[in-house]
C-alpha cells in the first residue's frame, strides 16, 4: 500500500466513525416539514398579494385611459346630420 492508499483509508475509516455518531434529532422531520409549509404559504400570499396588485393597477390605468377620452359625441353620434338608411337610395 502506498501513501496515497493509506490516506485514502484513513480518511474513510474517520468519516465512516464521524457518520456513524451522528443521530438525527427525534423531530428533524417535523421541523423541516413545517420550515417547508410556511415556506410554501408566504409563497402563496406573495403571489396572492402581487396578483391583486397588478389587477387593480390594470383596472385603475385603464379607467383612467377610458376617462381621458374626449367628451363630445363625435361623428358617429353626430345629432347635427341627417343619414340616409342603408338601402334608401336603391
Amino acid at each position: 500500500m502506498n501513501e496515497v492508499d493509506r490516506t485514502e483509508q484513513a480518511l474513510r475509516e474517520a468519516l465512516g466513525t464521524l457518520a456513524g455518531g451522528v443521530q438525527a434529532a427525534p423531530d428533524a422531520y417535523r421541523t423541516a416539514r413545517g420550515d417547508w409549509l410556511r415556506r410554501e404559504r408566504r409563497r402563496r400570499v406573495v403571489l396572492a398579494v402581487l396578483i391583486a396588485v397588478v389587477f387593480t393597477l390594470a383596472t385603475l390605468i385603464g379607467l383612467w385611459v377610458l376617462n381621458q377620452a374626449p367628451s363630445d359625441p363625435g361623428v358617429i353620434f353626430s345629432h347635427g346630420v341627417s343619414v340616409p338608411p342603408a338601402g334608401a337610395g336603391l
